[in-house]
């Protein structure tokens, strides 16, 4: 056999070996699903999205834990996306070549890759003890902030970076300045990239449990929090919470509060995709 019968073969195996997995995957997930969704879809009710937590499994709700859930979404995606687009920005556009550069944009990426639960340990340091934010609402959301950073400014360099220079080059030769360029050619060029990678990074953050527990977040809390400063829960510690319970009832209500959790997340994704499309048509060069 030469090497390029081999190369064929085996390019052929892999082909296969995918396509096996990928099908393996939907089934596994098809299952998961439907579980979820047998289990879950007979518990969800205005009642249930509206209830405080309760020892008795009938009674028991997830209001504190979706508004805790969108409250940690909202103040995560307002400390993340702006400082992530701009250090991208900056590192991409105006930042010099050398070997600090390089040093930087090697740590960023290895961040991405990190234990969540070490990002806990640190913010449990930094905002809960130094300063002295404690288990509050915005503690977990700087902890979350610094979690998806790295993923956030990775994704928006790799779709600047995808800009053809032909665009910058025409916008100089127009007279435009450097951020005239970046402003109304570069980003609007790269939103469609930059916004699914903030999506994917803000849907890492919804479903996160460990920063959040070496935080403080609590699994029972008995009112819905009002200002960043508050105790909070969210859906996952929640979740958690009903599945080490040993009555059945709290493992129905832990599917349905996936369920909310999950369509929470399919939400964003389609969200999303109607923006990047949107983008994409609006988009003329």
């Amino acid at each position: 056999m030469n090497n390029a019968t081999w190369n064929r073969a085996v390019d052929k195996s892999f082909k296969y070996f995918g396509i096996a997995c990928t099908f393996l995957g939907l089934i596994l997930l098809g299952i998961f699903m439907v579980n979820i969704f047998t289990e879950g879809a007979q518990r969800i009710s205005w009642q249930f999205l509206t209830s405080l937590p309760s020892r008795l499994p009938a009674r028991a709700g997830i209001l504190t834990a979706w508004t805790g859930s969108l409250w940690i979404f909202t103040l995560t995606g307002l400390i993340a996306i702006p400082l992530g687009i701009s250090a991208s920005i900056w590192l991409e556009e105006y930042g010099k070549k050398n070997p600090l550069a390089q040093f930087l944009e090697i740590n960023i990426s290895n961040l991405a890759g990190v234990p969540s639960i070490i990002y806990g340990i640190l913010g449990l340091q930094i905002f809960g003890r130094m300063m002295n934010l404690e288990n509050s609402l915005l503690a977990g959301s700087f902890t979350l902030a610094l979690l998806i950073l790295p993923i956030i400014i990775v994704a928006t360099r790799e779709a600047i970076r995808a800009v053809p220079g032909t665009i910058r080059e025409a916008s100089y030769a127009l007279g435009a300045s450097k951020w005239q360029t970046i402003w109304n050619q570069v980003l609007p060029a790269s939103f469609s990239s930059i916004l699914t990678g903030i999506i994917l990074a803000l849907a890492r953050a919804v479903g996160e449990t460990a920063p959040l527990i070496v935080i403080g977040a609590l699994a029972y809390v008995p009112f819905v929090a009002q200002t960043p400063m508050d105790e909070f829960t969210v859906l996952p510690i929640q979740i958690f919470n009903w599945v080490s319970r040993p009555q059945a009832g709290f493992l129905i209500n832990a599917a349905a509060g996936s369920l909310v959790l999950l369509c929470f997340v399919f939400f964003m994704n389609g969200v999303a995709i109607l923006l990047r499309r949107r983008a994409q048509r609006n988009l003329k060069w």
